[in-house]
C-alpha cells in the first residue's frame, strides 16, 4: 500500500488496464455479458492483444463495467439508469432533515467509492448501504396517521424478523462446517474433525467452497482422471488459479486430450508465469527423461 501510494500501481496493476480488459471482454459479449460471476473465467480465457491485468479478476472495480461485463450493456444500462431515476425522484437536495442527509451522503460515499472498487461485494458496506436505503424509503409523514391495530401490525414484523434469524443460522452454521475442510485436523471442531469432506457434501450455500477443497485433495492418476478433469473444468469458472489449472492440465494429458492441456499451459503461462515457471520446475524434476 505504501508504495502504491508513493509511487503508484505497477503498469500491470493498474486500473487503466484492468478496465482496458474489462471493455475488450464487454466487446466481446455485449448484449448479455459472461453470465453473473463469471468475469474471473472470462479474464482468465482471454488471450488480449494489449498489456493484461496481472492479478485474478472476479470484479471490475466499476459497478456499471462489472454490470455490463458479466450481465450486458442493455442490463447495466436499465440497473444503474432506474436507480439513477429512483435517486432524481427522491430530490435528495431538499431534503433538510440532518439525519437523511447523513444517509444521502453515505450512500453517495459508497456510490462513489463503487466507481474504483467494489464496496458492495463486502459485507459491512452491504448492511451500511441497505440500512441507508431502508431509512430513506419512507417518505416523511405529512399528517399524523392512526396507528394501526398493534396485532395486525406485529405480525409481519415478527414473521420476517424469525424468517431472517433462521437464514442467518442456517448460513453460520454451514460456514461453520465448511470452513473444517480449511483447517487443521488439529484445529477442527470435534464433529467435524474425521471424514471431513464426506460430511460437508451436501452444502447448498458453500458448494463451491467443498468441490475446491475436494479437488485440492485429490491426486491425479488414470482411474479417476475423467471425475477430475470435469471437476477442474467446473472449479475454473470458480477460481481459475494454479492450482485448478494444473489439474486440469493433468487430467487432460492422462485422458489424450493433448491439445486442450497444450491450450490450457498457454493460458497458464500467460496469466500466472511465476506459478507456471514454478510448474514447469516440478514436472521436470517429477519426469526422470529430464
Amino acid at each position: 500500500m505504501m508504495h502504491r501510494l508513493r509511487e503508484g500501481a505497477p503498469d500491470a496493476h493498474s486500473r487503466l488496464v484492468l478496465w482496458a480488459n474489462v471493455l475488450e471482454l464487454i466487446a466481446q459479449h455485449p448484449w448479455t455479458g459472461w453470465g453473473w460471476g463469471e468475469l474471473s473465467f472470462a479474464h482468465y480465457s482471454t488471450l488480449y492483444q494489449g498489456p493484461r491485468f496481472t492479478e485474478i479478476l472476479d470484479n471490475a472495480h466499476n459497478l456499471p463495467l462489472h454490470l455490463a461485463v458479466e450481465l450486458g450493456i442493455p442490463a447495466a444500462l436499465i440497473i444503474c439508469g432506474g436507480f439513477g431515476w429512483l435517486v432524481l425522484a427522491a430530490r435528495p437536495w431538499r431534503e433538510t432533515d440532518p439525519a437523511r442527509l447523513m444517509a444521502w451522503g453515505l450512500l453517495g460515499v459508497i456510490v462513489l467509492h463503487s466507481l474504483l472498487e467494489y464496496p458492495l461485494w463486502y459485507g459491512p458496506f452491504q448492511l451500511v448501504f441497505g440500512l441507508c436505503l431502508g431509512f430513506l424509503w419512507p417518505s416523511p409523514p405529512s399528517k399524523a396517521a392512526p396507528a394501526p391495530e398493534g396485532r395486525t401490525a406485529f405480525a409481519p414484523s415478527l414473521a420476517a424478523a424469525l424468517a431472517l434469524i433462521a437464514i442467518v443460522a442456517y448460513a453460520a452454521w454451514d460456514y461453520t462446517r465448511t470452513s473444517q475442510l480449511y483447517l487443521a485436523r488439529e484445529d477442527r471442531l470435534p464433529v467435524w474433525r474425521d471424514d471431513t469432506l464426506a460430511k460437508v457434501q451436501d452444502s447448498w450455500l458453500f458448494a463451491n467452497q467443498v468441490k475446491f477443497a475436494e479437488l485440492a485433495l485429490t491426486t491425479v492418476d488414470r482411474a479417476n482422471a475423467a471425475e477430475v478433469h470435469a471437476l477442474a473444468q467446473r472449479l475454473l469458472h470458480f477460481s481459475p488459479e494454479p492450482r485448478v489449472i494444473v489439474k486440469l492440465i493433468d487430467s487432460a494429458t492422462l485422458l489424450g486430450r493433448d491439445k486442450e492441456a497444450i491450450a490450457q499451459a498457454t493460458r497458464f503461462r500467460i496469466a500466472f508465469p511465476r506459478d507456471y515457471a514454478r510448474w514447469l520446475d516440478h514436472e521436470s524434476m517429477d519426469d526422470p527423461s529430464e
